[in-house]
């Protein structure tokens, strides 16, 4: 049974047994199912049968440590829904439960006047934290760090900061990486808990941290954290201010998140569609026809240019009518070439692969594979060429086969250092814009080829 339908069978259950308010069914199931599965199935129920009180009737059976842990899971459009039909007490007890990143970006979903009752309600530490924490700019690493780590001070000896791991290790969102920081709250260097266990117990911390961090500022790209702990394999990278004093932690699995979000807007902007706000299976109708249609218009029009190339030589099509034959053939294939080669460039351009300081390199590389790809494609056409028109169309069709392979597929290497270098997102340069100008082109560059050809005739 794959985990869709488990998952379906759960939420059917537990529907089961609420309605017949069989709550003995209810504290046998619900231990059994994991956080993530859980707030899944909640939200199933939110969305596709709109049953919020049945959704808030399962987080009541809960302990208040797992229902903050759930509710983290959640969709926001759906956290805010609980959290708004939550009383300020019980919901101020469940962001205390919670992760201090997770409880900042729940805060900032709630509004201006919930935010000023639940800061009034807490304690001035965590007030100060929180109010810290949802202040930094969205898509910053600042954004997405947690406060809970665990920060041992300068000059501690082995076991003073085993006793202080002990201390903090319940709170701290990972605790297999120290950080060492001095009186001023610098960031001094890092320590695994490995490395903590097997030092003699009177040894300085000084003496076994690692001084070369690498960490990153509050306001760096969140992408870029994710490209850096993916790159180096870390558990987390620490966060410093601009005075170099320890902030935060970005987790592994944060960083996760963030580079599955980055690669599903590229995936979006790769097929001409806007950001969206949430999944495709809860963003409203209007908004998603409203991300869809503005590219769609624009290429409408673009392909306009194709029908006017094709008009322009009507005479040396009415002079071989079996060339309209090869023409879906032609643009196809250079509109195919050009979208893998952006794909690729865009694709090496988010992952740091490839930068503008490699594009003559590539540009060479490219000729040479396109050149490849387009000879190979000529070849396999020749002979259909031959019998639908003789010697001449296999010629104009296998010679234009070429060159707008080629083409199609050095504009689509092309456009994304292009649209980098004037400040726009290079996944924009996506598979329809390249495949729309590559039709237009290629119609030009097919009956240029064939008018010279049956010219010379």
């Amino acid at each position: 049974m794959s985990l869709s339908e488990q998952l379906q069978e759960h939420k059917e259950t537990l529907i089961l047994a609420l309605e017949q308010e069989d709550s003995e069914r209810l504290d046998q199931w619900l231990p059994e199912l994991r956080a993530a599965d859980l707030s899944e199935i909640l939200e199933e129920m939110a969305e596709d049968d709109d049953d919020l009180p049945s959704v808030l009737k399962l987080l009541d059976c809960l302990p208040l440590e797992r229902r903050a842990n759930v509710l983290g899971y959640l969709a926001g459009e759906v956290q805010v829904e609980v959290a708004e039909a939550m009383s300020d007490e019980l919901l101020l007890s469940v962001l205390e439960e919670m992760g201090s990143d997770e409880r900042a970006d729940l805060f900032n979903l709630l509004g201006e006047d919930r935010q000023e009752v639940l800061l009034r309600r807490m304690a001035r530490q965590e007030r100060e934290d929180l109010k810290r924490l949802a202040s930094y700019e969205e898509g910053t690493a600042g954004s997405i760090m947690t406060s809970d780590y665990v920060a041992i001070p300068s000059g501690m000896t082995v076991s003073q900061a085993m006793m202080r791991v002990r201390q903090t290790a319940p709170d701290a969102e990972t605790v297999y990486q120290l950080y060492i920081i001095d009186p001023e709250g610098k960031l001094a260097g890092t320590l695994s808990l490995r490395q903590l266990m097997v030092a003699r117990p009177g040894a300085q911390v000084d003496e076994l941290m690692i001084k070369d961090v690498i960490s990153v500022s509050v306001d760096e790209a969140q992408e870029e954290v994710a490209r850096l702990v993916a790159r180096y394999d870390m558990l987390a990278v620490p966060v410093i201010d601009p005075d170099e004093r320890l902030v935060g932690i970005v987790t592994h699995d944060d960083a996760m998140d963030v580079a599955e979000e980055e690669a599903t807007e590229d995936f979006h902007k790769g097929m001409s569609i806007g950001q969206l706000e949430d999944g495709v299976s809860r963003v409203p109708l209007w908004s998603l026809y409203r991300k869809r249609v503005t590219w769609l218009v624009l290429l409408v029009f673009a392909n306009l240019f194709s029908g006017a190339g094709i008009a322009y030589f009507e005479d040396t099509i009415a002079a071989q009518v079996a060339l309209v034959f090869f023409l879906p053939l032609l643009i196809g294939s250079g509109g195919n070439a050009g979208a893998q080669a952006a794909t690729l460039m865009v694709r090496g351009m988010a992952t740091g692969d490839v930068g503008v300081k490699d594009w003559g390199k590539l540009l060479g590389r490219e000729l040479l594979v396109a050149g490849s790809l387009g000879l190979t494609m000529a070849l396999a056409v020749a002979p259909i060429g031959v019998m639908r028109g003789g010697e001449a169309v296999a010629m104009i069709v296998s010679t234009s086969m070429v060159t707008i392979v080629l083409f199609g597929s050095l504009l689509g290497m092309c456009l994304p250092f292009v649209l980098n270098r004037v400040g726009w997102d290079p996944a924009t340069a996506s598979a329809p814009l390249v495949t729309t100008v590559i039709d237009a082109c290629g119609v030009l560059i097919y009956f240029s080829i064939a008018t010279a050809v049956l010219t010379g005739l």
